[in-house]
């Protein structure tokens, strides 16, 4: 209910003064029990009540149940026939433990739950006790977890990526609240320069009261499990020979630093995601030290992802990634990122560059297909796999230099792509390369028609076998943490808990 007219601040005195200011959104429900248990102390019936405010008992009744809303002359009426204010009535608060139970089983019943389950409203009546009321609130609490949970569509995730990225390029993906966190740890555990090595990883675990554990039978879905009640952080005995060693362990770490709770949505599983990777790349390659190398590759005007990958020791795609944190904040230069699959498919994107990527209905960039004729694909058909790759693509939005590399993973060969606009590539390294391309995608001529020689050809003597992959059909990973299996995380952590002193 809003009351809108705004009201000057109440004398104390007054019987049935008026509220300071102007009142916002009041719910109707806690409204109506205040007013009922005020009548009821003051030891008057509904319909006296009635009749001191000259209204219908069914109307009193109507209020007191939260099913209508006394405009504010009326709440005044009832105030000074009930000796309060009005401050008093439309306090947020509930009267009592017993009515914040009713109002709670009110509201669920006006819910969505209720109403797509088909059930009839009921009187919550005196008689109901309160664990009635409980085990009602909680059955519902729960068909309603499980509502949001299965609502967790693509096209929620989807929709929170594309808005996350948007929040991304209005900060220039810059988030100096993390970069201070991850300043403050480095200097706790005293890291003076270079690379952060594994042990002071382990130092910076030490000091946030963890120790760390490899065990062999880590449950399948995770990359690592933290027990918050012993402070252990279980790790695999097996790393990846794609993966940095240390970056499992700051992650985890990242969570506790930053006060992570169980994400609420897709879109605050993904904030978390964001913000555990931000602060793991910004320990690993800190702002000072890192602004300090690019800028002085940018007075020689050789900034190089690769060469940013070896002084700090960290993965390519680290180093492409923090790249774009310090581009566009520190050295005033626009950017562009791309981890596409091999199959054309792009995984994570980020651009404040003008660049136009692919995208869906929802904006949504993860998941389209990127144009054959770009670097992040043309880089798949390159022999040197060990050299960058550079090249000049003009676009219906521009000229944009990009370099390239392949890595590997378990899901196959991906490229990572770092790229600025043609009047900022003499900043870089592989400048002078003579690779160019031209794209007009999204005009389907420029790489997704088949040649009309081909189509004549084979159009109708063809038939391909798709290899559908296994999530084009399957749901959503659901659960707190989508796609952690968390029975088998919780039976995990009861296997490998010390034993109680």
């Amino acid at each position: 209910m809003v009351i809108a007219d705004p009201l000057p601040r109440p004398a104390p005195a007054a019987a049935a003064a008026e509220p300071a200011g102007e009142v916002e959104e009041v719910d109707a429900l806690t409204l109506g029990r205040r007013i009922r248990e005020r009548r009821t102390a003051v030891g008057m019936t509904l319909g006296e009540l009635a009749t001191a405010i000259d209204r219908a008992p069914s109307q009193v009744s109507a209020i007191e149940n939260g099913k209508r809303e006394p405009r504010l002359s009326m709440l005044r009426t009832i105030a000074l026939a009930l000796g309060t204010t009005i401050d008093d009535l439309l306090r947020a608060d509930a009267p009592s433990e017993r009515a914040a139970l009713e109002i709670a089983v009110e509201r669920a019943q006006r819910g969505p739950v209720f109403e797509a389950l088909g059930l009839e409203p009921f009187r919550v009546a005196k008689t109901m006790s309160d664990q009635t009321l409980q085990t009602i609130l909680a059955l519902h609490n729960e068909i309603d977890r499980l509502h949001r949970e299965r609502a967790a569509t693509p096209e929620e995730a989807r929709r929170a990526n594309a808005q996350l990225r948007a929040e991304m390029r209005a900060r220039d993906n810059f988030y100096p609240e993390l970069e201070a966190k991850a300043a403050e740890l480095l200097e706790a555990v005293g890291h003076t320069g270079g690379p952060v090595s594994h042990q002071l990883v382990a130092d910076m675990a030490s000091h946030l009261g963890y120790s760390l554990h490899y065990v062999g039978d880590l449950p399948h879905s995770t990359r690592s499990v933290t027990d918050k009640r012993n402070g252990r952080v279980y790790l695999p005995t097996q790393q990846s020979p794609s993966r940095d060693s240390r970056s499992p362990i700051l992650q985890a770490l990242a969570s506790h630093l930053l006060g992570h709770e169980e994400p609420r949505g897709y879109a605050d599983f993904l904030r978390q995601r964001i913000e555990t990777n931000y602060l793991t790349a910004a320990i690993l390659l800190p702002e000072q030290a890192a602004v300090r190398f690019l800028t002085e590759a940018k007075n020689l005007r050789r900034i190089s992802m690769e060469e940013l990958r070896d002084a700090f020791a960290v993965s390519y795609e680290t180093a492409a990634h923090r790249f774009t944190n310090l581009a566009t904040a520190r050295l005033d230069i626009p950017v562009h990122f791309m981890k596409v699959h091999e199959s054309g498919t792009i995984i994570k994107a980020y651009e404040n560059d003008k660049v136009k990527f692919p995208s869906d209905a929802l904006g949504a960039v993860e998941g389209t297909t990127v144009c054959r004729n770009w670097t992040a694909r043309t880089v798949f058909d390159v022999e040197d796999r060990f050299s960058p790759w550079y090249q000049y693509t003009d676009t219906t939005s521009g000229t944009f230099w990009c370099t390239s590399r392949i890595e590997k993973a378990k899901e196959g060969e991906y490229s990572v792509s770092v790229g600025v606009p043609f009047e900022h590539v003499k900043w870089f390294r592989g400048r002078e390369t003579p690779h160019r391309a031209v794209s007009t995608c999204p005009d389907e001529s420029c790489c997704r028609r088949p040649p009309s020689s081909l189509s004549e050809k084979w159009a109708d003597a063809s038939w391909p076998a798709a290899r559908t992959p296994t999530s084009l059909l399957a749901a959503l990973p659901t659960g707190t943490f989508p796609g952690v299996d968390q029975t088998e995380v919780f039976q995990f952590l009861e296997a490998h808990a010390p034993a109680a002193e």
